[in-house]
């Protein structure tokens, strides 16, 4: 993956970050600019712009509108359409064609734009159940978690992975719509990865090749006996954001802090250490049974303190090294039924 390179300089008491492709500072220079390497982060705004953020740790508060570079994807598809997200499939040029433009493109106020899903077009969201031992023991031990369901009562290595909707995806800035108001609906933070290129039957020795980045995933659940499946996949119940890492940035996403508050309280707060399936892992498991394409969302499962959330609740999900998103609950809107 590329990567972009910063240098500070102090102009009238104020920092600026000059974003270069590669930069030659003299031993003087050095000595007076600080200067590193920055990840891309990429994310969606508004009525599908793309973002990039770079040097996240010193300027957070600004986006790059690269958009532009989205010329450089194929274009003139013809029926039927592809069946992958287009972007994540040639992440590559697209990073390489915003790193040249980033210096001259529009810099907008983060806080000013409503953050879409990163990922647009996914095939499909593989999810990991109960991948947290305590989270697993937590389930088994609670009647309002596991209903009685006997799918709740065993391991993710005996039930497997289940799939969510597509429709089930948005963004940070798009919020949740809560259905079932009479059944409990719960958070989940989750660290999610997005599949980078085609794979099948991947053995977890390779299986980190097949990545092209990561971001904070909340699975959204409604409580009862029916399949997880169904229960997880209304609208809004997928949330990706608030952008993707990519790759080169995360050496090791098996030992990320990750946390989630509602209102201020902190409620969920683990490490990727204690998955009972790792990344790797999981991809290996995955592409044993159906082939990998680019854009599939992975959501690795959830730690112990799933909590119900209700219209009106401010969720702040945090993964390390990827950084906070902050989403509005609402309810959703009913449809109304005509009387004849």
């Amino acid at each position: 993956m590329l990567r972009v390179r910063y240098q500070k300089v102090w102009t009238g008491g104020l920092y600026d970050e000059l974003l270069r492709a590669d930069m030659s500072l003299d031993a003087a220079g050095k000595s007076a600019c600080a200067r590193g390497e920055s990840n891309m982060r990429f994310c969606r705004f508004g009525e599908g712009r793309l973002g990039l953020i770079a040097a996240p740790w010193i300027w957070e508060s600004a986006v790059k509108d690269v958009t532009a570079a989205l010329e450089v994807l194929p274009c003139c598809y013809q029926y039927p359409l592809p069946t992958y997200d287009v972007l994540i499939a040639n992440l590559d040029k697209v990073a390489e064609r915003a790193q040249a433009i980033a210096a001259n493109s529009p810099s907008l106020p983060l806080d000013s734009l409503k953050l879409l899903s990163p990922v647009a077009n996914p095939g499909k969201i593989v999810a990991a159940p109960v991948n947290y031992k305590q989270h697993f023991e937590e389930v088994k031990s609670n009647v309002a978690l596991h209903n009685n369901n006997p799918a709740l009562f065993q391991s993710i290595n005996t039930i497997g992975l289940f799939l969510k909707a597509p429709s089930s995806l948005a963004g940070p800035g798009e919020g949740i719509a809560l259905r079932k108001l009479d059944r409990r609906n719960d958070h989940e933070v989750e660290l999610a990865f997005v599949i980078g290129k085609q794979g099948n039957n991947i053995p977890a020795s390779e299986a980190m090749d097949y990545v092209a980045g990561y971001a904070i995933g909340l699975d959204i659940t409604i409580r009862g006996s029916e399949d997880r499946s169904f229960r997880k996949s209304p609208d809004t119940y997928s949330v990706l954001g608030p952008w993707l890492v990519t790759r080169d940035e995360i050496p090791n996403p098996n030992e990320l802090d990750l946390s989630i508050s509602v209102n201020g309280e902190v409620r969920q707060s683990s490490n990727t250490r204690n998955m009972i399936l790792g990344v790797a892992e999981l991809i290996e498991f995955a592409s044993s049974f159906y082939t990998l394409h680019p854009g599939d969302i992975f959501m690795t499962g959830t730690p112990e303190g799933v909590a119900q959330i209700a219209p009106g609740d401010v969720i702040e999900a945090t993964v390390e090294k990827v950084g906070t998103m902050t989403v509005n609950v609402r309810a959703a809107q009913t449809a109304q039924v005509a009387v004849s």
